[in-house]
């Protein structure tokens, strides 16, 4: 499994093709939520992909300071393969990169309820109580990195 971590600009236009296609299918037809999946953040992320075989397999982005808060965020995290621990390694290698690129002292994810123990098993605490966002729950988790 091959790591790439690009800038938006730096993405190929078929990488950044596989990760919208990646994306629209988890979060928009998967779910079977009807909301703006591409949004103008994402030119300001650094954009973590796991691939296998010319496979996206795992991705998420990493938000810098300044642009959602004072705080570095990550979003967007999805693994093809579930279960298996890939998006724990994926989350693994986005708060690396907040801690030694960023210099991120706090991290912050809004995470899907379902989700919780899987940032809690890196570390996350949750911080808010649940809210929906676009029809689905969700809660604000928290990572101090130390």
């Amino acid at each position: 499994m091959e790591t790439v971590i690009k800038n938006f600009y730096d993405l190929t236009l078929d990488e950044l093709v596989k990760i919208y296609q990646l994306r629209v299918a988890v979060f928009v037809v998967e779910q079977n939520c009807a909301y703006q999946e591409i949004d103008d953040l994402d030119k300001y992320c650094v954009h973590i992909c796991f691939w296998e075989d010319g496979k996206l397999q795992a991705y998420c982005r990493v938000i810098p300071q300044g642009v959602l808060s004072d705080h570095v965020h990550i979003g967007r995290v999805i693994s093809i393969k579930r279960r298996c621990g890939l998006a724990t390694r994926l989350l693994h290698t986005g708060i690396k990169y907040a801690k030694d690129v960023f210099k991120a002292e706090k991290i912050f994810v809004e995470a899907q309820v379902y989700a919780r123990k899987l940032y809690e098993k890196c570390g996350f605490v949750q911080i808010s109580e649940e809210f929906i966002e676009d029809g689905i729950p969700h809660i604000n988790m928290e990572l101090c990195v130390k």
